[in-house]
């Protein structure tokens, strides 16, 4: 089962879901025990296999450290907060996260592209 441990003490991931925006990057860590991993990465594809078929959906990638780390980021991008809301509050995602490996930490958070010119597009 997972545990949300919020990543901003300012504002929580629910309350992020609520806001306009679009789009938007969700960036997710996870951290397991390190033999967990491969526990980890399959309830995860279940995961992202549920919401590749959801309205709003773009792309997901699954990171994971490096040197026997039980750390792991998703970063996921979706065309609004509106559809990542209404992804991640449907019954049947909310049915996945039993089968997240015990003592599974996640931090999600929403965050938008910032321009800086001459470095990076907004």
């Amino acid at each position: 089962m997972i545990t949300l441990r919020e990543l901003d003490d300012h504002i929580t991931y629910q309350e992020q879901l609520t806001r306009q925006a679009a789009p938007i990057v969700l960036v997710n860590a996870f951290h397991v025990a390190p033999g967990d991993g491969t526990a980890l990465v399959t309830a995860w594809a279940d995961d992202a296999a549920l919401m590749k078929g959801r309205p709003g959906y773009i792309s997901t990638q699954l990171l994971r450290g490096i040197a026997g780390s039980g750390s792991f980021v998703n970063i996921a991008v979706w065309e609004s907060a509106a559809a990542l809301r209404d992804a991640f509050t449907a019954p049947e995602f909310q049915a996945t996260l039993s089968r997240y490996p015990r003592g599974t930490v996640a931090s999600p958070h929403v965050f938008q592209k910032v321009a800086v010119p001459g470095i990076c597009l907004g």
